[in-house]
């Protein structure tokens, strides 16, 4: 499925939803932790800081260039730690990242998506860590 501005917060509770009900049958499941989360919006807010008062819409080639960064750091992640592996999957990132294509509004977008996962996950107090 694709980010839209319609569905990207409905897109990022489902998501937290999932892994909400997998933690209720199992309470000994370890989730991915809210610092984990935060860490990897942060590697993406340099990103948004710097393209937000950029007035095209196409990414110079250095932005698209820490995307595809950006990229390898949550396979670097999820292939560490079971519980980010887990959440990549579950919240389809990779498939987001691969979608920005360059594209400022979905870069856009997918950061606001990752914000929406984070309130969800502090909503359901899934935070424990």
């Amino acid at each position: 499925m694709k980010l839209t501005n319609e569905n990207y917060v409905i897109e990022a509770k489902n998501a937290i939803e999932f892994l909400k009900k997998e933690k209720e049958k199992d309470r000994k499941k370890n989730l991915v932790t809210t610092t984990k989360i935060r860490g990897l919006l942060s590697m993406l807010s340099d990103i948004y800081n710097e393209i937000q008062t950029n007035p095209t819409n196409e990414l110079s080639t250095e932005v698209r260039s820490r995307i595809n960064y950006l990229k390898v750091r949550f396979l670097y992640e999820a292939g560490r730690e079971r519980t980010v592996k887990e959440f990549v999957q579950v919240a389809n990132i990779l498939n987001y990242i691969e979608a920005i294509k360059g594209d400022k509004n979905e870069f856009m977008l997918f950061y606001h998506y990752m914000e929406a996962l984070i309130a969800y996950f502090k909503y359901y107090n899934l935070d424990k860590e």
